[in-house]
């Protein structure tokens, strides 16, 4: 059986509180990065903890009716995304992370595809490597996900961009750090 979009926004949580989960203390804020699938649906933004950016990583653009900041980051579906040694998911990735340097980003922030947990689990991970989470815990928390997830894809990712300094050429990564560690 298939996922429902029309039921809010599937694959939807808060990264902060999952990863505090699985590690057993707070290691990172809540209430500050949120995933999940599509927005079509949501009526609300209490319904997905009302983000002030959201992330859209679909080749759609959403329908802007939240109260939120809209940042389109379309990939071609033609594309592997799980391989993060390709030119263009390279490019892709270091599109989407530079926006996190900015100062004026508005948080929370909501990072989405359709189903929240391929395009959407690859930017997580390259989030959470740069924030010094482990590769399991990573891993762990991708695999939460509803849906086909596929552990050896996931693993495919996180080697692909392992020098991270080599990979997000041209942003501060402590920069994003800070704005991804402070407290709200």
């Amino acid at each position: 059986m298939g996922l429902d979009y029309t039921d809010g926004c599937v694959n939807f949580r808060d990264v902060g509180e999952y990863i505090n989960l699985i590690i057993g203390h707070e290691i990172l804020p809540e209430k500050l990065v949120f995933r999940g699938g599509s927005v079509d649906y949501i009526k609300d933004e209490s319904e997905i903890g009302f983000p002030k950016s959201i992330f859209n990583l679909r080749n759609r653009s959403d329908f802007a009716g939240l109260n939120a900041n809209y940042f389109h980051f379309p990939m071609s579906n033609k594309v592997e995304k799980y391989d993060t040694k390709l030119k263009e998911v390279k490019n892709w990735l270091n599109q989407i992370i530079k926006e996190l340097e900015s100062p004026d980003l508005k948080f929370p922030i909501l990072i989405h595809c359709l189903s929240g947990k391929d395009r959407t689990g690859i930017v997580i991970a390259a989030i959470l490597m740069i924030l010094g989470i482990d590769k399991n815990t990573i891993i762990e928390e991708y695999l939460l996900s509803d849906g086909e997830v596929n552990k050896d894809l996931i693993n495919l990712s996180l080697e692909g961009m392992k020098n991270l300094d080599q990979y997000f050429y041209n942003i501060d990564l402590e920069k994003i750090r800070e704005n991804l560690l402070r407290k709200k």
